[in-house]
Protein backbone atom coordinates (compact mmCIF):
# COMPACT_ATOMS: atom_id res chain seq x y z
CA UNK A 1 0.00 0.00 0.00
CA UNK A 2 2.80 2.37 0.95
CA UNK A 3 4.57 1.53 -2.31
CA UNK A 4 1.46 2.48 -4.27
CA UNK A 5 1.21 5.80 -2.41
CA UNK A 6 4.86 6.53 -3.12
CA UNK A 7 4.34 5.67 -6.78
CA UNK A 8 1.34 8.01 -7.01
CA UNK A 9 3.30 10.83 -5.33
CA UNK A 10 6.22 10.24 -7.68
CA UNK A 11 3.89 10.49 -10.69
CA UNK A 12 2.37 13.70 -9.32
CA UNK A 13 5.81 15.21 -8.69
CA UNK A 14 6.91 14.21 -12.17
CA UNK A 15 3.83 15.89 -13.59
CA UNK A 16 4.58 19.06 -11.65
CA UNK A 17 8.16 19.04 -12.90
CA UNK A 18 7.03 18.61 -16.51
CA UNK A 19 4.49 21.40 -16.05
CA UNK A 20 7.18 23.67 -14.59
CA UNK A 21 9.58 22.83 -17.43
CA UNK A 22 6.91 23.55 -20.01
CA UNK A 23 6.10 26.81 -18.24
CA UNK A 24 9.80 27.74 -18.26
CA UNK A 25 10.14 26.99 -21.96
CA UNK A 26 6.93 28.91 -22.62
CA UNK A 27 8.48 31.92 -20.90
CA UNK A 28 11.59 31.52 -23.02
CA UNK A 29 9.46 31.45 -26.16
CA UNK A 30 7.64 34.62 -25.08
CA UNK A 31 10.96 36.31 -24.26
CA UNK A 32 12.33 35.28 -27.65
CA UNK A 33 9.48 37.04 -29.45
CA UNK A 34 9.93 40.18 -27.35
CA UNK A 35 13.60 40.20 -28.33
CA UNK A 36 12.79 39.58 -32.00
CA UNK A 37 10.32 42.48 -32.07
CA UNK A 38 12.83 44.74 -30.32
CA UNK A 39 15.54 43.85 -32.85
CA UNK A 40 13.12 44.53 -35.71
CA UNK A 41 12.28 47.95 -34.23
CA UNK A 42 15.96 48.83 -33.79
CA UNK A 43 16.63 47.70 -37.37
CA UNK A 44 13.84 49.93 -38.71
CA UNK A 45 15.16 52.97 -36.82
CA UNK A 46 18.70 52.17 -38.01
CA UNK A 47 17.49 52.08 -41.63
CA UNK A 48 15.74 55.44 -41.13
CA UNK A 49 18.94 56.90 -39.67
CA UNK A 50 20.91 55.52 -42.61
CA UNK A 51 18.41 57.04 -45.06
CA UNK A 52 18.73 60.50 -43.49
CA UNK A 53 22.39 60.16 -42.61
CA UNK A 54 23.40 63.58 -43.95
CA UNK A 55 21.17 65.19 -41.33
CA UNK A 56 22.28 62.74 -38.63
CA UNK A 57 25.97 63.42 -39.28
CA UNK A 58 25.99 67.15 -40.04
CA UNK A 59 23.33 68.35 -37.61
CA UNK A 60 23.43 65.84 -34.73
CA UNK A 61 26.87 64.27 -34.56
CA UNK A 62 28.87 67.31 -35.69
CA UNK A 63 26.52 69.81 -34.03
CA UNK A 64 28.47 70.24 -30.75
CA UNK A 65 31.65 70.96 -32.74
CA UNK A 66 30.14 73.88 -34.68
CA UNK A 67 30.18 77.38 -33.20
CA UNK A 68 26.61 78.01 -34.38
CA UNK A 69 25.34 75.18 -32.14
CA UNK A 70 22.30 76.24 -30.09
CA UNK A 71 24.08 75.95 -26.73
CA UNK A 72 27.04 78.09 -27.81
CA UNK A 73 24.71 80.79 -29.15
CA UNK A 74 22.79 80.83 -25.86
CA UNK A 75 26.05 81.00 -23.89
CA UNK A 76 27.10 84.06 -25.90
CA UNK A 77 23.76 85.74 -25.23
CA UNK A 78 23.91 84.96 -21.50
CA UNK A 79 27.52 86.14 -21.32
CA UNK A 80 26.64 89.41 -23.04
CA UNK A 81 23.59 89.96 -20.83
CA UNK A 82 25.44 89.27 -17.56
CA UNK A 83 28.70 90.82 -18.72
CA UNK A 84 30.64 87.57 -18.16
CA UNK A 85 34.03 87.47 -19.82
CA UNK A 86 34.99 84.25 -21.56
CA UNK A 87 31.49 82.80 -21.34
CA UNK A 88 30.98 83.08 -25.08
CA UNK A 89 32.53 80.22 -27.05
CA UNK A 90 34.76 81.69 -29.75
CA UNK A 91 36.73 78.63 -30.88
CA UNK A 92 36.76 74.86 -30.64
CA UNK A 93 40.34 74.08 -31.63
CA UNK A 94 40.50 70.47 -32.71
CA UNK A 95 40.30 68.50 -35.93
CA UNK A 96 38.54 65.20 -36.37
CA UNK A 97 40.56 62.55 -38.17
CA UNK A 98 40.13 58.96 -39.27
CA UNK A 99 43.03 56.56 -38.67
CA UNK A 100 41.53 53.30 -39.92
CA UNK A 101 40.72 52.10 -43.43
CA UNK A 102 37.15 51.16 -42.50
CA UNK A 103 36.82 53.99 -39.97
CA UNK A 104 34.32 56.13 -41.85
CA UNK A 105 32.23 53.13 -42.84
CA UNK A 106 32.12 51.94 -39.22
CA UNK A 107 31.30 55.50 -38.15
CA UNK A 108 28.17 55.38 -40.29
CA UNK A 109 27.16 51.95 -38.98
CA UNK A 110 27.83 52.76 -35.30
CA UNK A 111 26.15 56.16 -35.39
CA UNK A 112 23.06 54.69 -37.07
CA UNK A 113 22.86 51.97 -34.42
CA UNK A 114 23.24 54.53 -31.62
CA UNK A 115 20.50 56.67 -33.13
CA UNK A 116 18.32 53.57 -33.46
CA UNK A 117 18.79 52.71 -29.77
CA UNK A 118 17.99 56.29 -28.72
CA UNK A 119 14.90 56.51 -30.93
CA UNK A 120 13.75 52.98 -30.15
CA UNK A 121 14.21 53.26 -26.37
CA UNK A 122 10.48 53.90 -25.71
CA UNK A 123 9.56 50.79 -27.68
CA UNK A 124 12.19 48.74 -25.81
CA UNK A 125 10.59 49.86 -22.54
CA UNK A 126 7.20 48.87 -23.92
CA UNK A 127 8.45 45.36 -24.73
CA UNK A 128 9.96 45.05 -21.24
CA UNK A 129 6.64 46.08 -19.74
CA UNK A 130 4.73 43.53 -21.85
CA UNK A 131 7.11 40.78 -20.67
CA UNK A 132 6.88 41.52 -16.93
CA UNK A 133 3.21 42.57 -16.87
CA UNK A 134 1.72 39.01 -16.72
CA UNK A 135 3.81 38.24 -13.62
CA UNK A 136 2.39 41.20 -11.68
CA UNK A 137 -0.68 41.21 -9.49
CA UNK A 138 -3.61 43.51 -10.24
CA UNK A 139 -2.47 45.91 -7.51
CA UNK A 140 1.10 45.94 -8.84
CA UNK A 141 -0.14 46.56 -12.38
CA UNK A 142 -2.28 49.44 -11.17
CA UNK A 143 0.59 51.01 -9.21
CA UNK A 144 2.99 50.61 -12.15
CA UNK A 145 0.57 52.15 -14.63
CA UNK A 146 2.30 54.78 -16.74
CA UNK A 147 5.72 53.12 -16.36
CA UNK A 148 6.52 53.34 -20.08
CA UNK A 149 5.32 56.95 -20.38
CA UNK A 150 7.20 58.33 -17.36
CA UNK A 151 10.36 56.33 -18.07
CA UNK A 152 10.33 57.53 -21.68
CA UNK A 153 9.74 61.13 -20.63
CA UNK A 154 12.59 61.06 -18.11
CA UNK A 155 14.93 59.42 -20.61
CA UNK A 156 14.16 62.02 -23.30
CA UNK A 157 14.66 64.91 -20.87
CA UNK A 158 17.93 63.39 -19.68
CA UNK A 159 19.20 62.74 -23.21
CA UNK A 160 18.34 66.29 -24.30
CA UNK A 161 20.05 67.67 -21.20
CA UNK A 162 23.12 65.56 -21.95
CA UNK A 163 23.24 66.53 -25.61
CA UNK A 164 22.53 70.26 -25.27
CA UNK A 165 24.24 70.96 -21.93
CA UNK A 166 26.76 68.30 -20.89
CA UNK A 167 28.18 67.48 -24.33
CA UNK A 168 28.88 71.06 -25.53
CA UNK A 169 30.31 72.11 -22.15
CA UNK A 170 32.61 69.07 -22.12
CA UNK A 171 33.62 69.47 -25.77
CA UNK A 172 34.33 73.18 -25.31
CA UNK A 173 36.42 72.65 -22.18
CA UNK A 174 38.41 69.65 -23.40
CA UNK A 175 39.06 71.19 -26.82
CA UNK A 176 40.49 74.33 -25.25
CA UNK A 177 42.81 72.53 -22.84
CA UNK A 178 46.33 73.26 -24.10
CA UNK A 179 49.51 72.22 -22.32
CA UNK A 180 51.79 73.40 -25.10
CA UNK A 181 51.54 75.16 -28.45
CA UNK A 182 53.53 72.26 -29.88
CA UNK A 183 50.58 69.92 -29.30
CA UNK A 184 47.77 69.97 -31.85
CA UNK A 185 44.44 68.36 -31.01
CA UNK A 186 43.76 65.69 -33.63
CA UNK A 187 40.79 63.72 -32.32
CA UNK A 188 39.83 60.39 -33.86
CA UNK A 189 36.24 60.07 -35.00
CA UNK A 190 35.76 57.04 -32.74
CA UNK A 191 36.76 59.05 -29.66
CA UNK A 192 34.51 61.95 -30.64
CA UNK A 193 31.48 59.75 -31.35
CA UNK A 194 31.90 57.66 -28.19
CA UNK A 195 32.15 60.81 -26.05
CA UNK A 196 28.93 62.26 -27.44
CA UNK A 197 27.07 58.95 -27.25
CA UNK A 198 28.26 58.14 -23.71
CA UNK A 199 27.36 61.55 -22.30
CA UNK A 200 24.01 61.75 -24.06
CA UNK A 201 22.77 58.22 -23.35
CA UNK A 202 24.41 58.26 -19.91
CA UNK A 203 22.45 61.34 -18.87
CA UNK A 204 19.27 59.74 -20.23
CA UNK A 205 19.86 56.69 -18.04
CA UNK A 206 20.77 58.80 -14.97
CA UNK A 207 17.46 60.63 -15.29
CA UNK A 208 15.70 57.29 -14.78
CA UNK A 209 16.66 57.47 -11.09
CA UNK A 210 13.08 58.15 -9.87
CA UNK A 211 11.87 55.04 -11.72
CA UNK A 212 14.62 52.96 -10.09
CA UNK A 213 13.77 54.36 -6.66
CA UNK A 214 10.09 53.58 -7.27
CA UNK A 215 10.91 49.92 -8.00
CA UNK A 216 13.30 49.61 -5.03
CA UNK A 217 10.73 51.22 -2.74
CA UNK A 218 8.04 48.84 -3.98
CA UNK A 219 10.12 45.81 -3.01
CA UNK A 220 11.12 47.39 0.30
CA UNK A 221 14.83 47.96 -0.34
CA UNK A 222 14.67 51.78 -0.38
CA UNK A 223 12.88 54.04 2.11
CA UNK A 224 12.45 57.83 2.23
CA UNK A 225 14.02 57.91 5.71
CA UNK A 226 17.18 56.29 4.42
CA UNK A 227 17.38 58.68 1.47
CA UNK A 228 16.88 61.74 3.69
CA UNK A 229 19.55 60.49 6.12
CA UNK A 230 21.93 59.88 3.19
CA UNK A 231 21.34 63.27 1.56
CA UNK A 232 24.77 64.66 2.54
CA UNK A 233 26.51 61.65 1.01
CA UNK A 234 24.32 61.90 -2.08
CA UNK A 235 25.38 65.54 -2.54
CA UNK A 236 29.05 64.55 -2.53
CA UNK A 237 28.42 61.68 -4.97
CA UNK A 238 26.43 63.94 -7.29
CA UNK A 239 29.20 66.55 -7.31
CA UNK A 240 31.78 63.85 -8.06
CA UNK A 241 29.65 62.50 -10.94
CA UNK A 242 29.17 66.04 -12.27
CA UNK A 243 32.92 66.66 -12.07
CA UNK A 244 33.62 63.45 -13.98
CA UNK A 245 31.03 64.23 -16.65
CA UNK A 246 32.31 67.78 -17.11
CA UNK A 247 36.02 67.83 -16.14
CA UNK A 248 36.19 71.60 -15.69
CA UNK A 249 37.13 73.92 -12.85
CA UNK A 250 34.30 76.30 -13.81
CA UNK A 251 31.90 76.39 -10.86
CA UNK A 252 29.03 77.60 -13.08
CA UNK A 253 29.38 74.59 -15.35
CA UNK A 254 29.63 72.22 -12.37
CA UNK A 255 26.48 73.61 -10.77
CA UNK A 256 24.63 73.59 -14.10
CA UNK A 257 25.28 69.87 -14.51
CA UNK A 258 24.72 68.90 -10.86
CA UNK A 259 21.51 70.94 -10.30
CA UNK A 260 19.22 68.53 -12.23
CA UNK A 261 20.73 65.61 -10.30
CA UNK A 262 19.88 67.29 -6.99
CA UNK A 263 16.34 67.83 -8.24
CA UNK A 264 16.11 64.18 -9.32
CA UNK A 265 17.28 63.02 -5.89
CA UNK A 266 14.66 65.11 -4.10
CA UNK A 267 12.03 63.90 -6.57
CA UNK A 268 13.11 60.32 -5.82
CA UNK A 269 12.59 60.95 -2.09
CA UNK A 270 9.05 62.14 -2.84
CA UNK A 271 8.44 59.04 -4.98
CA UNK A 272 9.71 56.74 -2.22
CA UNK A 273 7.58 58.54 0.39
CA UNK A 274 4.51 58.20 -1.81
CA UNK A 275 5.13 54.46 -2.23
CA UNK A 276 5.51 54.04 1.53
CA UNK A 277 2.30 55.97 2.16
CA UNK A 278 0.42 53.80 -0.33
CA UNK A 279 1.73 50.65 1.36
CA UNK A 280 0.63 51.87 4.79
CA UNK A 281 -2.84 52.74 3.51
CA UNK A 282 -3.16 49.33 1.86
CA UNK A 283 -2.12 47.56 5.07
CA UNK A 284 -4.55 49.67 7.09
CA UNK A 285 -7.44 48.84 4.76
CA UNK A 286 -6.48 45.15 4.85
CA UNK A 287 -6.59 44.95 8.65
CA UNK A 288 -9.75 47.04 8.86
CA UNK A 289 -11.61 44.63 6.57
CA UNK A 290 -10.71 41.67 8.77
Amino acid sequence: MSKNIKLIEAIKNKGKNIEAEMSFFDHLEILRWHIIRSVIAITIFAILSFTFYDFVFNQIIMGPKNLDFWTYRMMCKVGAALNLEGFCVEKIPFNIINTELAGQFMLQINSCLLMAVALGFPYLLFEIWLFIKPALTDIERKSARGFVFYATLLFIIGALFGYYIVVPLSVNFLANVSLSEEITNQITIDSYLSTIATLTLGCGIIFLLPILIFILSKIGIMTPEFMRASRRYAIVIILVIAAIITPTADIITLLTVSAPMFILYELSIMVSANVKKSKELAEKEFYNTK
